[in-house]
């Protein structure tokens, strides 16, 4: 059994591995910059008056939130990948560490990394819209008829967004995990984050049961924020539906990369 105390020293080490490259500080860039453009140049062309910081806040962090999937999903798609690609794999084995410790040092380490560009982002796009329209344009009510206001609807929106993430990076950890391929993780995981309201449209339009239980169906939790079945008006659901059909996926790709990884041969 492996004493949390050490098994944290191995999941500092990932994360050092991540903090310590460029590109993560550029990831972190575009995280913070881009709400920042987008406000600036609303404010700079619109009436200000007019606008409403929530509403702002809400445009902002859907773009920051694809940001975020695809840096998170280079993070997690390298983070197994990159370690046969280098080499380094065989150093990590000869350690005094099983392979599922190693495994999930690295899931653990890519998921703080997505925590923490979610609430950098939130932050940002908190603090910028605030400063520059003002607490008193509320404006646009993102609630609804839902009866909530906007600052839970924000909150819900960010961790429903986070939970449809976490389903994807763990699918591209997963890819990463069976076939060393970083490049085939990453365009996989970024095609089921583009593709995913293409293929619900499609299914939609089936009254077929099982369509219910494809991942694409349930990979956007927040149309449940204002209703409480869902938008596919085929196939009205309930948020504690999509996220039992989400936590069997989110099982099902665990273990595949835990099966994979602790069976893969990694000698010379």
């Amino acid at each position: 059994m492996i004493k949390l105390g050490k098994f944290m020293k191995l999941v500092q080490n990932e994360n050092m591995k991540i903090y310590r490259r460029i590109r993560t500080w550029i990831m972190l860039g575009f995280i913070i910059g881009l709400p920042i453009l987008i406000s600036v140049g609303k404010l700079l062309t619109s009436d200000s008056n007019t606008t409403s910081s929530w509403g702002m806040m809400h445009i902002e962090s859907v773009f920051s939130f694809i940001l975020i999937i695809i840096f998170t999903v280079v993070i997690a798609s390298e983070t197994v990948a990159g370690e046969f690609t280098w080499g380094t794999i065989k150093l990590l084995l000869i350690r005094p560490w099983s392979r599922s410790a190693i495994l999930l040092s690295k899931y653990i380490s890519t998921m703080l990394f997505a925590l923490f560009l979610t609430v950098i982002a939130f932050a940002v796009t908190y603090l910028i819209n605030f400063a520059l329209f003002g607490s008193s344009q509320a404006g646009e009510i993102l609630g609804g008829f839902g009866g909530l206001s906007n600052g839970e609807f924000m909150l819900k929106f960010y961790l429903f967004q986070f939970i449809s993430l976490i389903i994807i990076v763990t699918f591209g950890f997963m890819m990463s995990s069976a076939f060393r391929s970083s490049g085939l993780a990453i365009g996989l995981s970024i095609s089921l984050l583009f593709a995913g309201s293409i293929v619900t449209g499609i299914l939609a339009s089936s009254d077929k049961k099982w369509v219910e239980y494809v991942l694409f169906m349930h990979l956007d939790l927040t149309t449940y924020i204002n209703n409480p079945k869902g938008s596919i008006s085929n196939h009205p659901m309930s948020l504690g539906f999509s996220l039992a059909v989400l936590a069997g996926y989110f099982i099902l790709f665990n273990a595949i990369s835990w099966t994979v990884f602790k069976k893969r041969d990694v000698a010379a």
